[in-house]
């Protein structure tokens, strides 16, 4: 019993941040929906093996990931299936409040990337192959380490860094149509 009350004490509060992760890798909320309630199942039966210690978060991050690797993949060739009401609940890049909050600490890339709409930004990132996408998911949304990535992955190191780098890449190139279409391109001799 106290595992049940410790699990759901410490587990439930990544809900949030894992039905975000499911809804960037199934693009579809219910299916979306089916993998965070198939992770939760999955980590409350193995609850007992996980390690005090290590990261909570990462160790979810895992089940999900390998759930939807092993489980949702296979049903890729149906019809992408979206709902316009869901877009609103999205959450893929959240922007900081306030006007100060704004430009505060803010790197040039996270202004550019504010003149972007999430539509454009949600579409780019869509738009990278799969193994790709997951890396950068991981990395710059949920803010994964590359030993946690590579962890839940369960990949090498430098594979993370490869495909986060060419990821990267393919994630710039195709904001840079938009980009152009707002004048916000670098010239490429500057690059």
């Amino acid at each position: 019993m106290a595992d049940k009350a410790r699990f759901a004490e410490e587990a439930m509060p990544y809900m949030g941040s894992l039905y975000s992760a499911a809804m960037r890798m199934t693009r579809n909320a219910a299916d979306a929906e089916d993998l965070v309630q198939e992770t939760y199942l999955k980590a409350y039966r193995a609850f007992g093996s996980f390690q005090e210690g290590t990261n909570l978060k990462s160790w979810l991050y895992k089940i999900l990931t390998n759930t939807f690797i092993n489980s949702y993949r296979s049903r890729r060739r149906r019809p992408v299936e979206t709902d316009l009401d869901d877009v609103e609940d999205l959450y893929l890049y959240r922007r900081i409040g306030g006007l100060q909050g704004a430009t505060a600490g803010r790197s040039a890339e996270d202004l550019v990337l504010d003149q972007f709409s999430e539509a454009d930004v949600k579409n780019a990132v869509e738009s990278l192959p799969e193994p790709f996408r997951l890396v950068v998911v991981l990395s710059d949304v949920e803010g994964f380490s590359y030993k946690e990535i590579a962890e839940i992955l369960e990949i090498p190191i430098g594979t993370v860094m490869s495909r986060l780098h060419r990821g990267r890449r393919a994630l710039q190139k195709a904001l840079d149509g938009y980009a152009g279409e707002r004048r916000l391109s670098v010239p490429a001799d500057v690059r």
